[in-house]
């Protein structure tokens, strides 16, 4: 079997206060997710438990959860490989997230609260920070935590965990569009009138940019395909 491309030396290190298996999957996802360990990438449950510093049944536990999402592909007695971008399930994953956060942005914007406004324009301004820098992880992390903020103060917290499990797919094409010049900025001017909209009151046009904000990385999928046709399938 090949070797498991290598887990960055950060994913690497767990808490031992907490429990193995799901920190060994959260890191595993996050290096899918970044295309550090792209489409194709083989996994060696053994190699992963030496450079994890755990026994085999963590990784073989994330591994399944994994599985489960789609973002690797388990061939018993054989292989598992992280999976090719299901377009179908990123086009699911965008259903499913751009229904839910219309009617989100439509509460928030019918009540205001200036507390939210507060913490979105917070992280706005980071978004900016990272952008600027052209730190793409720390610019998803970001972009994640702008949208998790509407989730919760329209107390749709577990809602917004249902939307990341679903996300594996798109969230990978996002990640291979976003160094497309233009792309960042564009997701933080999206943020800033939807922010606006939100204070103003305004539903409709929360919900036009939102609308506008979603859909940027798949009106790009021929590009994407083009310039990656290894990495997507149908």
């Amino acid at each position: 079997m090949e070797s498991a491309h290598p887990v960055p030396r950060a994913a690497a290190r767990l808490d031992r206060a907490r429990q193995a298996a799901p920190q060994v999957f959260e890191r595993l996802r996050n290096a899918i997710i970044a295309l550090e360990l792209p489409p194709g990438a083989p996994l060696s449950r053994a190699e992963l438990a030496g450079q994890f510093g755990v026994s085999s049944t963590p990784v073989r536990d994330a591994l399944m959860r994994l599985e489960e999402e789609g973002l690797v592909d388990v061939f018993p007695q054989h292989a598992t490989v992280v999976s090719q971008i299901d377009v179908d399930r990123a086009q699911q994953a965008h259903f499913l997230r751009q229904a839910l956060e219309l009617e989100i942005v439509r509460l928030l914007a019918d009540k205001p609260d200036p507390a939210l406004i507060i913490r979105l324009d917070h992280a706005i301004a980071l978004q900016q920070q990272f952008a600027k820098a052209g730190d793409f992880e720390a610019f998803i992390a970001g972009d994640n935590d702008f949208h998790a903020q509407l989730y919760a103060a329209a107390r749709k917290q577990d809602l917004w965990m249902l939307v990341r499990s679903r996300s594996g797919h798109i969230d990978r094409l996002r990640r291979l569009h976003l160094p497309s010049p233009g792309k960042a900025q564009n997701i933080v001017r999206h943020h800033k009138l939807i922010t606006r909209a939100i204070e103003a009151k305004d539903a409709q046009a929360a919900q036009q940019n939102l609308r506008k904000h979603l859909s940027g990385t798949l009106s790009e999928l021929d590009r994407i395909r083009e310039r990656y046709p290894e990495y997507l399938s149908d």
